[in-house]
C-alpha cells in the first residue's frame, strides 16, 4: 500500500499550518482598529492568495520534498538554498512553540491552576505525541490532520454565524489613541497583525515527495486552502468583533469563550475551550510534518548531514523529526518563566519578518525563471513581482529591531554552511 497522500490530506495541511492560535486572539487583538481590521484581512488575503500562486508555480515546476529551498536552488545554488531552508526550519520551531503554548493555555478552563511545571510537563507531552505520530509517516499525519481539520472547521461556521443574529455595527469602533494614525501606519500595523495568520501556506510543498501527482495536488491545495482560510479569517472577524464592544474585546484573553457566553450561555465555554486546543493541536501536526520535511529536503540536496535523509519502516524522516522537536523544547522551558513567556511571544514578531524572508526568496526565484524560460507565463511573471511587493512593504514597514532579530535566525546558519556545506560542494 502507497504511504503517499492525496488531496483532502494536502488541502488538511494547508489550512491546518494557517488556522491555528491567530484565529482565536485576532479578534481582541484587532478590535481597536475597528472597520480597518476588516481592510487588513482583505489586504494580507490577497497577499498570500498571491503568494499561493507563486508556490503554486514552482512546486508544479520542482515537486520535490522541502518546499522553498528547492527553489531557490534550481534558481540561485546551495548557497543560498541552504540559507533559506535553514531559515525557514530554525523559524519553524517558533511557531511550533506558540501553537503547544496556546493550545495547552486554552485547556485552561478543565486544567484550573496548575504549576509552571505541570503545564511545562503537559506541552513537552503534547509535542511528543505529536511527534510519535509524524513518525507513523506523512500518511498517518495526514490522516490525522485531516480529522483535526473536520473537528475545528464546524464551530468556526457556527460561532460566527450565531454571532451575526447579535451584530452590532456600532461595536465596529476605532479606538482614540488610532484614530490620531495616519492611514497608511494604520493600516501597516492591522496588516503585520493579519498577515501572521496565513504564515504556513506553504507548508504543503514541504512533502512533496510523498504526495500523489503533486505538480497538481499541491498547487489546487494551496490555492484553494488559502481561499478558504481568508474567507473563514473575515467571516469569524465580522461575527466576533461585531458581538461585543470594541474596548471590551481589547481586554478579552479569550474573545471565543467570551462570544460563546453571549450567545449560548451556561457552561458552553468549556466546549470552546476545547474546540480551541484541537485548533491549535491541529497546526501544531502541521508545523511539525512541514519541518521534518524541510530538513529531510535539506539532507537530499547535500545541504545536511544524510542522516536527516534516513527513514524508519513508516518512511518517516525519523531523524529530522526527533531534531525539529527538540529544538522546540527549550523554547517551551524558556516560557516557564512568565517573563521569559512575554519575550517569548515577542518572538511571534521576528518569526513573521524571517518568514517574510523567505517568501521573498521564493518570489525572486519564479521571476527569475520566468525572465529565463522561453515560453514564461505573464501572469506568473506578474503574481511574482506582485507577490515580492508585497513582501518588500510589510518589510518595510517592520521596525528595524525586529529585522535585526529576524536576521539573527538567517545567521545562525553560518556555522553550519561553512563546517558542512561549504566542504560538501567543494570536494
Amino acid at each position: 500500500m502507497s504511504n503517499k497522500i492525496g488531496f483532502w490530506s494536502v488541502f488538511a495541511l494547508v489550512t491546518g499550518s494557517q488556522i491555528g492560535s491567530t484565529i482565536l486572539v485576532a479578534p481582541a487583538t484587532l478590535a481597536q482598529y475597528g472597520v480597518f481590521s476588516l481592510v487588513g484581512w482583505l489586504i494580507s488575503g490577497l497577499g498570500a492568495i498571491a503568494l499561493c500562486f507563486v508556490f503554486a508555480s514552482l512546486c508544479s515546476r520542482f515537486p520535490q520534498t522541502g518546499g522553498p529551498h528547492t527553489y531557490v536552488n534550481h534558481l540561485f545554488g546551495p548557497a543560498a538554498a541552504f540559507f533559506t531552508g535553514w531559515t525557514y526550519w530554525v523559524v519553524s520551531w517558533v511557531s511550533s512553540t506558540i501553537v503547544v503554548i496556546t493550545a495547552v493555555g486554552a485547556l485552561s478552563p478543565f486544567l484550573g491552576e496548575v504549576s509552571k511545571f505541570s503545564e511545562l510537563a503537559m506541552q513537552i507531552s503534547l509535542l511528543l505525541i505529536i511527534g510519535f505520530l509524524n513518525l507513523r509517516g506523512v500518511r498517518a499525519a495526514g490522516r490525522a490532520e485531516l480529522v483535526l481539520m473536520l473537528m475545528k472547521f464546524t464551530p468556526l461556521i457556527i460561532i460566527p454565524l450565531a454571532a451575526l443574529f447579535y451584530f452590532d455595527v456600532d461595536n465596529f469602533v476605532i479606538s482614540s489613541q488610532v484614530s490620531s494614525m495616519p492611514v497608511s501606519s494604520i493600516l501597516s500595523k492591522v496588516v503585520l497583525l493579519t498577515f501572521f495568520g496565513f504564515i504556513g501556506l506553504e507548508c504543503a510543498t514541504t512533502p512533496a515527495g510523498d504526495v500523489n501527482h503533486p505538480k497538481k495536488t499541491i498547487p489546487k491545495a494551496i490555492i484553494l486552502g488559502t481561499l478558504l482560510v481568508a474567507l473563514l479569517y473575515m467571516f469569524n472577524s465580522v461575527g466576533i468583533m461585531g458581538i461585543m464592544p470594541s474596548a471590551e474585546l481589547a481586554q478579552s484573553k479569550a474573545p471565543y469563550v467570551d462570544a460563546s457566553k453571549i450567545i449560548f450561555g451556561g457552561n458552553w465555554h468549556f466546549l470552546i475551550a476545547l474546540i480551541a486546543s484541537i485548533t491549535c493541536i491541529g497546526s501544531l501536526n502541521a508545523w511539525v510534518l512541514a519541518s521534518s520535511q524541510i530538513v529531510l529536503g535539506l539532507a537530499k540536496d547535500g545541504l545536511m548531514p544524510q542522516i536527516f535523509a534516513k527513514k524508519n519502516q513508516h518512511e518517516a524522516p525519523y531523524f529530522s523529526v526527533i531534531i525539529s522537536c527538540a529544538g522546540t523544547i527549550p523554547l517551551l522551558i524558556l516560557t516557564t518563566n512568565e517573563s521569559l513567556a512575554a519575550q517569548v511571544n515577542s518572538i511571534v514578531d521576528f518569526s513573521v519578518t524571517a518568514f517574510l524572508f523567505v517568501y521573498l526568496a521564493c518570489c525572486f526565484a519564479l521571476i527569475k525563471l520566468q525572465l529565463k524560460d522561453k515560453e514564461s507565463s505573464l501572469p506568473e511573471l506578474f503574481c511574482g513581482i506582485l507577490s515580492a511587493i508585497f513582501c518588500f512593504w510589510v518589510i518595510y514597514e517592520t521596525p528595524i529591531k525586529s529585522l535585526c532579530v529576524a536576521m539573527l535566525f538567517v545567521c545562525s546558519g553560518i556555522p553550519v554552511y561553512f563546517f558542512w556545506v561549504k566542504k560538501h560542494f567543494s570536494k
